[in-house]
């Protein structure tokens, strides 16, 4: 891969506007870009010497509109090894099913934030490993507002969901803290939907999505003729929210010194507006989130104290994945349940194998990740299950001694429900081996065998008897 320095993108976009946009951005990361405005004139493109310098390709589909899919497979065809981004003002989960299909590494939907555009390049062109798998989607699948949807049996995970669900009810400030992609914005979401405050007024802000310079006047709003270019009045999110709930994701992004005029606002409840001579009384409760430690931060001297007292009247902080790789068959099955009702896809079943390999790899990016991974293993799945080598790079990076090891350790403890190409095995066979390992674990003692196996004695003797199992097995 060319050196960061002289990375190139090729842009095939036919809007002045959007493609000085994303020049702009580019350059920022260190890239060069060549805007081409047309499908022909991009093939053409990548027969020559600036086009064999190509890192990446970013495509509006509205250039090649309905034959977009055709056009990301023909670039792929030319050059397999190039990433590929789809930009599309359509949210469409069957548009993305094709275009990853037909090639694409990405699918990004306009107007995209600078973050997330510079994170997708990024990601498509990592040197390290080609781990396609691994990155980030943006189907949009729809959000289940309700504590239920939160799946996991882990101690800590119950409790956190525990806290959040009383925390929910009340009026209170809360501030949720763990790694990029456990869930907190979804838990947010939830506890909002379960609050006094459920039909109220509400808005979600990411504070690193917003710009530096407009953050301020999203937040408080401004006056006309506040600051040059404010050429309107604008009502600031914290107004906006009055009486209703204001979500702040990555909050510890917030500019220190607008960390200080925020924590005034939730002390008094008065909100003044940038170039306003009076504020304006409100009443919302805010839900925050941060990716680090709030508290360490504070410590540092980057997180200003009185925002941390005002927004942490309630601290949920929600386990990595990692901490609970118990909880990955049970998600697993969730997620696909959920991809399998996107339109283009269909229900799967997951082997045991694929459960080994996956509850193996330690997940840096978490529930979110694990979303991701099913979703593109399950657009380029085949047949009706999901097996080990449905997630190649994921087999990669875990080896195959982790997975056997794993295997065999469940194997040991538990009771396998597929076969090896992932159907079900039969009831019987089920059975036998659950009765095997209850003869197992209470060392023989056939009355404690039928106590907790729920029958009785003669009961459990028959079916020994019919199953051809013998009592000291």
């Amino acid at each position: 891969m060319a050196d960061s320095d002289s990375r190139l993108l090729m842009l095939i976009d036919d809007e002045p506007a959007q493609a000085r946009l994303i020049t702009a951005l580019a350059a920022r990361e260190g890239w060069r870009v060549l805007v081409v405005k047309d499908s022909e004139t991009a093939i053409a493109t990548l027969g020559t010497r600036q086009g064999m310098q190509l890192s990446a390709i970013i495509l509006d589909q509205w250039v090649p509109g309905d034959d977009a899919c055709e056009l990301i497979h023909e670039l792929k065809t030319r050059r397999p090894a190039l990433p590929i981004l789809m930009l599309t003002t359509s949210n469409s989960p069957m548009l993305a099913v094709e275009a990853m299909r037909s090639g694409a590494t990405d699918y990004l939907v306009k107007p995209v934030a600078p973050d997330r555009l510079m994170q997708a390049l990024r990601s498509a062109t990592r040197q390290e490993t080609p781990k396609d798998e691994l990155q980030p989607l943006t189907e949009k699948m729809p959000t289940v507002l309700d504590f239920d949807a939160m799946i996991g049996t882990a101690p800590t995970f119950r409790a956190a969901l525990a806290k959040a669900a009383k925390a929910a009810r009340g009026h209170g400030h809360v501030l949720i803290e763990g790694e990029n992609g456990t869930g907190k914005e979804m838990l947010m979401r939830a506890m909002h939907a379960a609050s006094p405050r459920a039909k109220a007024p509400f808005r979600l802000i990411n504070v690193r999505g917003v710009p530096a310079n407009s953050i301020e006047s999203v937040l408080f709003g401004h006056e006309q003729n506040a600051f040059p270019g404010a050429f309107d009045r604008q009502i600031g999110a914290l107004q906006h929210c009055d009486g209703g709930t204001l979500v702040l994701d990555e909050i510890d992004r917030l500019a220190e010194d607008l960390q200080e005029k925020l924590a005034e606002v939730l002390a008094t409840g008065i909100v003044r507006p940038v170039g306003a001579k009076h504020g304006f009384r409100v009443d919302v409760r805010v839900l925050s989130a941060s990716n680090l430690p709030l508290a360490d931060l504070n410590d540092a001297g980057h997180f200003h104290p009185a925002l941390l007292k005002e927004i942490c009247q309630t601290k949920v902080t929600l386990p990595p994945l990692r901490e609970r790789t118990g909880d990955i068959p049970a998600l697993t099955r969730h997620f696909l349940g959920r991809i399998g009702e996107q339109p283009g896809l269909r229900h799967l079943s997951v082997s045991d194998s694929a459960l080994a390999l996956l509850t193996a790899f330690d997940w840096p990016g978490n529930v979110r990740q694990l979303q991701a991974v099913l979703f593109r293993a399950a657009v380029f799945c085949e047949g009706e299950t999901l097996t080990a080598d449905s997630f190649p790079q994921l087999s990669e990076m875990v080896g195959e001694t982790s997975i056997e090891g794993l295997s065999a350790m469940q194997e040991g403890v538990g009771v396998m429900l597929y076969t090896a190409d992932g159907n079900l095995r039969p009831l019987e066979e089920i059975e036998a081996d659950v009765i095997r390992l209850a003869i197992g674990h209470y060392r023989g003692r056939m009355t404690e065998v039928a106590r907790r196996l729920g029958i009785g004695r003669s009961t459990l003797y028959r079916k020994l008897s019919d199953l051809g199992i013998d009592n000291a097995a």
